[in-house]
């Protein structure tokens, strides 16, 4: 994707004022637009600033009816009072707002104990402003873990390797690339559309920093078996002597399955995990952005990796790829653990998984439709069109969907099921049973004009695609 650049044709296009927008008098001072590319030359009141860019946002979609993004899209009103509160808190600034600091401590504790931390009241973790920046960190941190203990290659001919699903977020190949890792992903095959554990330990050797596991993929909303592949790994170690560990992508996972799934084994309950991440502006229920990044113990976060600086007077330890960010996410982050707690969290997402389940169950009994998944792990399921179906896909769907509010992403799968495309919808806290009782209504009323079709409408299904994160 292109990064953003100027246009002399939108230069050229004016905004539009309603006169009204004055503050007194209506027609006083509005004889002529503010450009859109370049500094106005002058000031504008601010209800009149206010309503040019309120007028604009009201073209993006309804986040509320996005069903393409796991990104929180509600919360409750007091928890946006705290946060407005705390915009102008610079959270890297501990020395001056301790408080702020020590509500972080507090989650990153609770978190070690949701996730069975040996000692959660000491374990290391951090707030980052989302999961990618948490990938970031813990792939910096496997990295540095074995380069030293392979000193004597590396730096040299030795090049470091990561161990990956075909499936993971991008984050991970940025990562790769950002870092000089190699990337190794096991592809997807047959109606396994995530990491297999033996798969993944076959493509380990001595210069493998580590596997990513994903909890929840974004594909289809499946975990990935992490016990299985900690215990294949344990067996290469057996065998062969190395010793590969593990970060537990929990992007989304991490907040559903303490939750729902307390029986699961996937968290620091298994030795061989070394960190894991997970985004607390998706089922941590929380505005973006922010996430979370914990490691087991020191030793799997390298000394050397955090600075310590003197920063007005107090000496901050701090492991982050970026510095000044807003406290807000965070506060909100403790706001919604004392609100919830454990009980509370259990109430919220099995609502979004009852939905997600029910929701799947009625587009399977339309008839044109085949689920991939069931909503049955995260809230999220996929589904394609039936192998009858001949006259429209999953894009012309996608695409009838938008004209009635509703974002639902169609993709393609990647390498080796880029024969399968899919759609995938997220069932977030806030979509609730009337909001689905909706979107089927739409999907049925859609349905007979799709039938009507000659062939699928869209040419270009790498331009059609809405699945890019």
């Amino acid at each position: 994707m292109p990064l953003h650049k100027g246009s002399q044709k939108h230069q050229e296009r004016p905004m539009s004022v309603n006169p009204f927008f004055g503050e007194a008098n209506p027609v006083a001072g509005m004889t002529e637009a503010p450009p859109t590319h370049r500094l106005p030359d002058g000031p504008l009141p601010p209800m009149t600033a206010y309503q040019l860019v309120h007028d604009e946002l009201m073209l993006d979609g309804n986040a509320r009816l996005n069903l393409a993004t796991f990104v929180t899209t509600w919360m409750e009103p007091q928890a946006g009072v705290l946060m407005a509160e705390c915009d102008d808190k610079n959270m890297i600034d501990k020395d001056e707002y301790p408080r702020t600091a020590e509500l972080e401590r507090r989650c990153v504790a609770m978190l070690a104990d949701l996730w069975n931390a040996p000692d959660p009241a000491n374990t290391i973790g951090c707030s980052t402003t989302g999961s990618s920046e948490a990938c970031m960190l813990a792939g910096m941190a496997l990295k540095r873990r074995w380069a030293q203990r392979n000193a004597d290659r590396y730096p040299g001919g030795a090049r470091p390797n990561l161990i990956m699903g075909i499936n993971v977020q991008v984050c991970w190949e940025k990562f790769c690339n950002f870092w000089e890792v190699e990337p190794r992903f096991v592809p997807m095959e047959g109606d396994r559309y995530h990491l297999d554990a033996q798969a993944a330990a076959d493509l380990c050797d001595e210069n493998t920093i580590g596997v990513v596991a994903i909890l929840g993929s974004t594909f289809d909303g499946s975990y990935e078996p992490v016990a299985d592949l900690c215990a294949a790994l344990d067996a290469l170690q057996e065998r062969t002597g190395i010793d590969v560990p593990v970060h537990v992508d929990g992007a989304s996972g991490g907040m559903v399955a303490p939750f729902l799934d307390p029986d699961l084994v996937w968290d620091f309950r298994l030795p061989r995990v070394a960190s894991i991440n997970t985004s607390g502006h998706k089922y941590g229920l929380v505005y973006p952005g922010v996430g979370w990044a914990l490691w087991r113990d020191k030793e799997s976060l390298p000394e050397e990796l955090v600075f310590r600086v003197n920063y007005l007077g107090g000496d901050m330890p701090t492991f982050a790829l970026n510095f000044s960010r807003p406290g807000a996410q965070v506060v909100a982050q403790y706001y919604t653990f004392l609100r919830l707690g454990r009980d509370g969290y259990r109430a919220v997402q099995q609502a979004s998984r009852d939905v997600a389940t029910g929701l799947a169950e009625r587009i399977e009994a339309l008839g044109d439709f085949r689920l991939l998944t069931r909503g049955d792990e995260l809230p999220v399921f996929a589904f394609t069109t039936a192998d009858h179906v001949t006259a429209y896909d999953v894009f012309d769907v996608s695409r009838r969907l938008r004209e009635n509010g509703w974002l639902v992403p169609a993709y393609t799968f990647p390498a080796d099921r880029e024969d399968l495309s899919v759609l995938r919808v997220v069932c977030r806290n806030g979509f609730s049973k009337d909001l689905a009782d909706l979107f089927v209504e739409d999907l049925t009323r859609l349905l007979p004009g799709l039938r009507r079709q000659p062939h699928p409408l869209t040419h270009d299904k790498d331009a059609a695609t809405s699945f890019h994160h």
